[in-house]
């Protein structure tokens, strides 16, 4: 059955109601839900947060008869039992007459069970309207259901020579209060920020999302496989948010100290005392990361960039130059050739402040 015009503009509201979750439903999808009878809205919702009543539940809540009402939904009601009970249910039974979906859920708990449910109990069902749209409100959730991994962005900011920090290490500032500010925005979209230990030792960032809105604080996330995290680490003495340290170490002592400081130490398996990086994304997504922000150094961004997990590369380019002698963006001494480089694709170039954001994939 093809959409009707109005069933594009019902789902687009629906997209809209869906991203005032941006920010807090983690490791939830964000969801938007709209009722209409006759031709106009009765009532909306949206996902606001993790154990709270899903997009649908709002919505009908709003309304004391919904009886052939049509639902536009960004995602497809869930038919599992959970934290909160089968939204599908809850719509067969406020008499729902039609129900148009704009993606299926990726969740195997879910996977069209919730569609066949109610298609069985009578309800017109449609799918697939402004999927990409939809899909573009979950990348984390989605990957994480697809393939048991979350999607990976690493920011990162240089000078138009390429250069991330002078010589010394002073790095602060090469970008702008504006793209700073955008940076925090964008790490309040995430569910984790990750970063290697040589970042910690030489900034010993606090790795939050200082913003002026309610925020759902990423997990802070420090791959050491050494083991080098101080224990008086200042976004150990910042419980806003938990902190997570990924290592190979066996060190006992180490691991008891920094667990009493308030960490969450995760040990993994290694040959040569280095982290695999699959691994760590792995069990970040077995933990309910959806979508990772990576800042880190050149030597982490070297191995991301290798290891092809990267999903978007996202560089904060100031004017300003800065010198041979200062730190560069990849430590890859082992490229010789043209034949060795890497090569990106630019999917988005735009001005915040005086610096240029460069949105870039990787060809794999």
């Amino acid at each position: 059955m093809s959409a009707r015009t109005t069933d594009y503009e019902f789902m687009a509201k629906a997209i809209a109601l869906a991203k005032r979750g941006r920010y807090t439903t983690d490791p939830n999808p964000r969801v938007g839900c709209v009722l209409v009878k006759d031709g106009r809205v009765i009532a909306e919702g949206w996902h606001q947060y993790a154990g709270g009543p899903h997009a649908e539940i709002v919505a009908l809540n709003q309304v004391d008869d919904a009886r052939g009402a049509s639902c536009y939904v960004t995602l497809e009601p869930c038919s599992h039992q959970g934290r909160t009970g089968p939204c599908c249910d809850a719509l067969i039974k406020a008499g729902i007459a039609r129900a148009v979906v704009a993606m299926q859920d990726p969740n195997p708990q879910v996977a069209g069970r919730g569609l066949q449910k109610m298609c069985e109990a009578g309800i017109a069902v449609d799918v697939g309207v402004l999927q990409q749209d939809a899909e573009a409100l979950n990348p984390g959730f989605i990957k994480r259901m697809r393939h048991g991994l979350p999607w990976l962005r690493s920011k990162l900011a240089m000078s138009l020579d390429g250069r991330t920090a002078m010589a010394s290490g002073e790095s602060q500032w090469i970008t702008s209060a504006a793209s700073r500010a955008d940076v925090h925005r964008l790490r309040a979209e995430s569910s984790a920020i990750v970063t290697g230990i040589n970042t910690v030792l030489v900034d010993d960032p606090l790795l939050n999302a200082r913003v002026d809105f309610e925020v759902h604080q990423p997990v802070r996330i420090v791959l050491d496989s050494q083991l080098k995290m101080p224990s008086g680490a200042r976004m150990l003495q910042q419980p806003e948010s938990p902190v997570w340290i990924i290592t190979t170490s066996p060190d006992a002592d180490k691991k008891q100290a920094l667990e009493q400081a308030g960490a969450k130490v995760f040990k993994l398996a290694s040959t040569d005392n280095t982290l695999d990086l699959h691994a760590v994304f792995s069990l970040l997504a077995q933990q309910q990361i959806n979508q990772v922000w990576v800042e880190a150094g050149a030597t982490l961004n070297a191995a991301l960039l290798d290891s092809g997990l990267v999903d978007e590369w996202l560089v904060y380019m100031a004017p300003c130059v800065m010198g041979d002698k200062a730190r560069g963006l990849f430590h890859l001494p082992q490229l010789d050739t043209m034949a060795q480089r890497y090569q990106l694709v630019f999917n988005d170039v735009r001005k915040i402040g005086p610096d240029l954001r460069l949105s870039l994939t990787q060809n794999k």
